[in-house]
């Protein structure tokens, strides 16, 4: 995950191109985000790039990024 997009696990992608609408329910707040299919691979997942993302929502990813990073960070200290 990053600001420009996520990747997410499934066993049957949607096709390259397809747009979709995420919505994230996490520690920040609720995230809303357009985003369109960029991979697909078959029993393994899609890249999703984000395309729309209100004012509202940019600072609750950002903050949960760097959430997630110093999670991983005291788990490799560890």
């Amino acid at each position: 995950m990053s600001m420009g997009g996520l990747f997410i696990e499934t066993p049957e992608p949607r096709a390259e191109g397809v747009l979709t609408r995420l919505h994230f329910l996490v520690q920040e707040g609720q995230i809303r985000a357009d985003a369109v299919v960029r991979h697909a691979k078959s029993g393994v997942g899609i890249g999703l790039k984000f395309t729309a993302l209100s004012d509202q929502d940019g600072p609750k990813l950002a903050a949960l990024l760097n959430r997630l990073r110093a999670a991983q960070h005291s788990r490799q200290k560890a």
